[in-house]
């Protein structure tokens, strides 16, 4: 099943965030992303021709992070949309991350 295809889990204040070697495998899944703070961040920049395409597509980011309660940090500004995912409950990656990252992903372009 591919990681746009799943939906995100409640995360438990005592779960594990995942080990860096895990992120790196799911981070391959997630093309144009990175990760941050040694595996505990995942960010990604995505460009737009114009303040109105990057707000449509904040707001589609918003629509999808209200439907799995998961909620990522988001900055834009004219042509650009950055957008910083981690689980706040565990202060670190957990695999719903990279599902949003997918689900992004989607919007964006597939890509």
């Amino acid at each position: 099943m591919n990681l746009s295809e799943k939906s995100c889990t409640s995360c438990r204040a005592d779960a594990l965030p995942l080990i860096l070697s895990e992120a790196e495998l799911l981070l391959q899944k997630t093309p144009g992303w990175q990760l941050l703070g040694n595996g505990a961040r995942l960010e990604r920049r995505f460009v737009f021709k114009n303040f109105a395409e990057a707000l449509v597509f904040v707001n589609q980011v918003g629509d999808v992070a209200e439907r799995q309660a998961h909620h990522p940090n988001i900055s834009f500004g004219w042509g650009y949309a950055s957008v910083l995912l981690y689980t706040h409950k565990i202060d670190g990656l957990h695999e719903n991350d990279f599902i949003m990252a997918a689900r992004i992903n989607e919007l964006y372009g597939g890509d």
